[in-house]
């Protein structure tokens, strides 16, 4: 069995987008609560974030972008980037932070210290555009990592899988031009942001280096684990990844408000047992896994456990 390291800071609760609102402090609390409780979290290595540097940053979102997110930044109250999104005080650092933790998890995998690293951080980051905040997400946290693996390290070969509920628009973006970067996406179809057809494989020398699998509402665990295990390991097998980089939300939970999937905590385990298979087979086993939505803070916590217990079987 290989190690586990966790990446979590309390900057992470500062950021806050009203009462009421879905992403909420209150998702990492659910967590933090049940890692405590059941005893996983004894079992984790604890990996300190840092404020990530603007050069890694920039890597994915321009200087205007993190110019006018600091201009912006409230020093009380709140500032709305667009319905569904806004910054508080805290939530520019967080978002800061939150890049760093996944920078810190990819340096200790890197330097062998953990084999895989779970990131309880927000703001989330899949939907962040180049020069846009959305989705409730600011800095593209998997794509600013995968970016830091091939500038840093100089690894060519990256796969993203997201299998949150809602398309990673900024992620297959980030990435739609670049062949080493391998995005692999399942999500609810239609639904928020409209994105992620099938048909959108990619452009120029990225062509064929995006999947994106539309889910019908209502599907589950058997639809899930069918796809990732006919098209994701086809296709991961054939690419070879070096690192793998999960966009982990759970929104495809049943119990979910904001969205109409069919998974289980069992579901997420299964789905985190095929991707771990693939690491295993090709990236030494490295995993580097980021929390991005879910909803319901009961099915989160336990579906974060089930994700967390399997990484440390493996």
């Amino acid at each position: 069995m290989g190690k586990t390291g966790l990446v979590y800071h309390p900057a992470y609760l500062e950021h806050d987008m009203g009462a009421g609102h879905p992403e909420s402090p209150n998702r990492l609390r659910a967590i933090v609560q049940r890692l405590e409780e059941s005893g996983i979290a004894a079992r984790l290595v604890r990996i300190e974030p840092r404020k990530a540097e603007d050069e890694w940053i920039t890597q994915v979102h321009n200087s205007n972008y993190l110019a006018a997110l600091t201009r912006q930044a409230p020093a009380s109250g709140r500032v709305s980037l667009d319905p569904d999104t806004s910054m508080s005080p805290g939530t520019l650092h967080a978002a800061y932070v939150a890049a760093g933790g996944a920078l810190a998890a990819v340096d200790a995998i890197m330097a062998q210290e953990v084999d895989h690293v779970f990131c309880a951080v927000r703001p989330p980051g899949h939907h962040a555009e180049a020069g846009q905040a959305m989705g409730f997400c600011f800095f593209n946290t998997v794509a600013i990592a995968a970016r830091y693996l091939q500038k840093k390290y100089g690894l060519t070969r990256v796969l993203i899988v997201d299998w949150d509920v809602h398309h990673g628009n900024g992620t297959q973006h980030s990435f739609e031009n670049d062949p080493s970067v391998l995005f692999f996406s399942t999500h609810q179809y239609p639904h928020y942001p409209g994105t992620g057809r099938e048909t959108e494989r990619g452009k120029g020398a990225g062509e064929g280096f995006t999947i994106n699998v539309p889910m019908e509402a209502g599907e589950g665990d058997d639809e899930y684990r069918a796809v990732f295990q006919k098209v994701l390991v086809a296709a991961a097998d054939d690419f070879k990844p070096e690192f793998v980089i999960i966009s982990a939300g759970f929104d495809a939970h049943k119990d979910d408000p904001l969205a109409s999937m069919g998974l289980t905590e069992s579901g997420y385990a299964e789905l985190t047992e095929i991707v771990a298979g693939i690491a295993t087979r090709h990236a030494n086993g490295r995993i580097l896994s980021s929390l991005e939505g879910g909803y319901n803070l009961t099915a989160l916590a336990a579906s974060v456990e089930a994700h967390i217990k399997t990484l440390l079987a493996v």
